[in-house]
């Protein structure tokens, strides 16, 4: 069959899509990218926050309109919101034919048979198992990056997320899956593996006793081919001595960390489930920029949770001016149903969350600017992402850069380049999150 995936949220979720992907190709059916074409469309849906529910409702009504038309033979639902809403999709939106939850993927090529007999499927596996992830991926990223997932759930249980009900408790890959699936990736030519989960310092303790990042982590710099690893979603609490040792002896290793603080007001804090208090996260970051003088931090940070006063969004600005983040996001808070959050009193408006995340954010760009302006005359490693239309230049990433969430450097340069190409780039301007560079006469390493 003509399949059309939609992969929707983040980029664990975009890592079960691909594995999906590699299932449904092995059973020799080809992906499209055109909905009139398509035989069979699959949703891969998010519902994380309500923005995201409401691009997932959106998205399967659309491609509903194709299933109805009679165009498309199959319409199937997988991910987040399936896990969540199984019910609802099947009773309200009859055009769908099966729904699979977050621990069931590993069941559509089966699920696709099944619609195609004429029958509607659901699926919806013990949460707390873990996917069979050996077969053969497809990648969407372009080929020269990869995300790889080495944990599935969360034991945090934060108030406002929904996360654990959805994904299940912890539980850590196999290591030597993982290293089975970095070299499979190497030899497609992945120079770039991203480490995602719902947190990954927290990675083996359920399968090893204690934690292994540090181990994984030496083991995937073994790996040739493998130019830069990047660590994503690194609780602060769980940053520990043996990681950043190894962060600091293996050069494949990005000195990039993605520290998910939220708020820095200890009250707040304490109202959101977070393990940390102000001054633990100043002295966590403190000992990272000690340790790792060139450490990249990224941040995301919550305006506007239950409670939060005039007081303690000034606390949280004035942290984040003092901390200088060099890449921080900021969410308002969403009320997510069947969280302890939702129900907690003093609710803030909408608003006031937007108003105080403008604030956040205004701030943060006068910090990204001054950050990106101290990086003039520096040379960095850039890979490439692709040509500018029409000019001279090209679009890179430097090691301070992961992929969609962060800023690009744009090159100038008569010579050609491909994408995941690597080459040496003197900043000659910085803009608002982005730089300016041009390419040094040493060309590519």
């Amino acid at each position: 069959m003509k399949i059309l995936f939609i992969s929707l949220g983040c980029d664990k979720n975009l890592a079960d899509a691909e594995e999906m992907l590699g299932l449904l190709a092995a059973d020799g059916h080809e992906i499209v990218d055109d909905e009139a074409q398509a035989q069979a469309i699959i949703v891969n849906t998010c519902c994380f926050i309500n923005d995201a529910k409401e691009e997932s409702v959106s998205t399967i009504l659309e491609m509903a309109e194709y299933r109805k038309a009679g165009t498309c033979r199959a319409l199937l639902v997988t991910g987040c919101m399936a896990q969540r809403y199984k019910k609802e999709i099947m009773e309200e939106i009859p055009e769908v034919d099966a729904v699979l939850g977050t621990a069931s993927w590993g069941d559509i090529v089966q699920a696709l048979h099944e619609v195609c007999a004429g029958r509607r499927y659901e699926e919806y596996r013990d949460i707390d198992t873990l996917p069979d992830g050996s077969g053969k991926r497809i990648l969407t990223t372009g080929g020269h990056y990869a995300y790889l997932k080495i944990a599935e759930g969360c034991d945090k249980h934060c108030t406002y997320c929904i996360i654990p009900k959805l994904r299940g408790r912890y539980r850590s890959v196999p290591m030597e899956k993982l290293l089975e699936s970095a070299r499979a990736m190497a030899e497609q030519g992945v120079k770039e593996l991203i480490l995602v989960a719902q947190e990954t310092t927290l990675y083996g303790v359920d399968l090893y006793g204690e934690k292994s990042l540090h181990i994984l982590l030496k083991k995937l710099c073994g790996i040739s081919g493998i130019r830069w690893i990047r660590v994503l979603y690194c609780y602060p609490e769980e940053i520990y001595d043996k990681l950043i040792q190894v962060m600091k002896e293996e050069k494949k290793i990005c000195h990039y960390l993605d520290l998910p603080i939220q708020h820095a007001s200890d009250p707040v804090l304490r109202r959101m489930g977070r393990r940390t208090t102000r001054q633990e996260l100043v002295e966590i970051i403190e000992k990272l920029r000690r340790e790792i003088p060139d450490i990249v931090l990224r941040t995301t940070l919550i305006s506007g949770f239950p409670g939060e006063t005039p007081s303690d969004h000034q606390e949280l600005m004035a942290f984040t001016d003092e901390m200088e983040f060099d890449r921080l996001g900021v969410f308002t808070y969403s009320q997510e149903e069947d969280t302890p959050a939702a129900q907690m009193e003093e609710q803030i408006p909408e608003e006031v969350k937007e108003q105080r995340r403008g604030e956040l954010m205004e701030l943060q760009q006068e910090i990204s600017y001054d950050k990106g302006t101290e990086r003039i005359g520096q040379e960095l490693l850039v890979m490439i992402e692709g040509k500018v239309s029409g000019e001279s230049a090209y679009i890179g990433r430097t090691y301070a850069d992961a992929p969609k969430v962060d800023g690009y450097i744009f090159v100038q340069t008569g010579e050609a380049m491909m994408t995941g190409d690597f080459a040496r780039v003197r900043v000659t301007g910085a803009l608002e999150y982005d730089l300016i560079g041009e390419l040094c006469d040493e060309f590519a390493e």
